[in-house]
């Protein structure tokens, strides 16, 4: 099996729970290569590479599982509609088209060339992305509207979630019946998810 791990907005390839689940793997599931690519770029690059990746793990491995936290967890839906990988989802966000809508008042920070000119940046991540306009309307013309392969999705929800509103995710997934484990308390960084591991990988591997 491989597991592609997309991290969220404000992380990389090094993120806390991506290095957690290669760790957990390497000590349990030793024949289960984890990867974790960075994902810093325009929403359009993410999602195409996410579909490569998989497709080529598809094609060389009996498994390949995506494995999305937060806005990892919308782009995790979207390669899984395409590609018909298993994904997990973790505190995921379901419409980054209006959530992201937080840096619009911001100041303008930068711009940068686009395709049809210059378009401003609107927030630079941690990682080094620079968010625009473009990019959200981006989001916006890919919006999250089902979910196609339901059984082949599992999603952790924290009610205590304070960034994204758990409900949201919850109704959202749930209406599309996949598989939702609400959990009561916790954050929106999932800090037990060390804790969880055990529970994921029993859902990716329920006879390992």
């Amino acid at each position: 099996m491989r597991i592609v791990y997309v991290h969220g907005l404000d992380s990389t390839a090094n993120s806390v729970k991506g290095v957690l689940i290669e760790k957990y793997c390497k000590a349990h599931h030793p024949d289960v290569e984890v990867i974790r690519p960075d994902l810093n770029e325009a929403p359009n690059k993410v999602f195409d590479r996410l579909c490569k990746l998989v497709q080529q793990g598809q094609r060389v491995s009996d498994s390949v599982v995506i494995i999305g936290s937060s806005l990892g967890g919308y782009f995790a839906s979207l390669v899984s509609n395409e590609t018909g990988c298993p994904a997990v989802l973790l505190n995921p966000s379901t419409q980054p088209h209006i959530s992201l809508q937080r840096f619009v008042d911001d100041q303008v920070i930068d711009t940068i060339a686009c395709d049809d000119g210059a378009s401003p940046v609107i927030y630079r991540t941690t990682g080094g992305w620079a968010m625009t306009l473009q990019d959200l309307d981006w989001f916006a013309a890919h919006k999250l509207q089902q979910i196609t392969h339901p059984d082949k999705v599992f999603a952790v929800i924290k009610q205590g979630d304070e960034l994204l509103d758990p409900k949201v995710a919850a109704d959202f997934y749930q209406s599309q019946e996949v598989k939702v484990a609400l959990q009561p308390g916790g954050d929106h960084r999932m800090t037990d998810f060390e804790q969880q591991l055990p529970l994921i990988m029993e859902r990716l591997l329920p006879q390992g």
